[in-house]
C-alpha cells in the first residue's frame, strides 16, 4: 500500500514519499522554520475486481466448464468459498481474463 500511487498536488506520488514530506513539513513547523502546515490527506481509490457480475459468475460456472478452462478443483472451490463469505479478494491475472472470456458466445457467421 505504501508503494500505491495516489494524486498529491497535481502529481502521481506513492503514499511513501506523501509521509515523507508530510512529516518533513511537520518537522519545520515544529523547529519554526515553517509557520504553517497543511493537514489534507489526498483521496485513495481502491480498484476492486469483486465485483456482482463476477461474483455470480464464480458461483454459476461448473466445475467441469472450469477444468475445460485448464484449471484445477481445488482452484474453483476456494474462489467459490470467497465470493461466498462476501468478504472482498483478488483474481490473479489469467484467471480473471478467462473468467472475462468465459459465458460469451463467439458469432461465427
Amino acid at each position: 500500500m505504501v508503494n500505491g500511487k495516489v494524486e498529491y498536488r497535481e502529481k502521481n506520488s506513492s503514499w511513501g514519499s506523501i509521509l515523507l514530506v508530510k512529516a518533513r513539513e511537520l518537522s519545520h513547523h515544529l523547529v519554526r522554520k515553517r509557520k504553517t502546515i497543511e493537514f489534507v490527506k489526498p483521496s485513495y481509490k481502491i480498484e476492486r475486481y469483486d465485483s456482482d457480475d463476477l461474483r455470480k459468475k464464480i458461483i454459476d460456472i461448473s466445475y467441469t466448464e472450469w477444468k475445460k478452462m485448464g484449471f484445477s478443483k481445488g482452484t474453483l472451490h476456494y474462489m467459490k468459498q470467497n465470493v461466498r463469505s462476501e468478504n472482498t479478494f483478488t483474481l490473479n491475472a489469467h484467471v480473471r481474463e478467462r473468467l472475462d472470456g468465459w459465458g460469451k458466445k463467439i458469432d461465427v457467421s
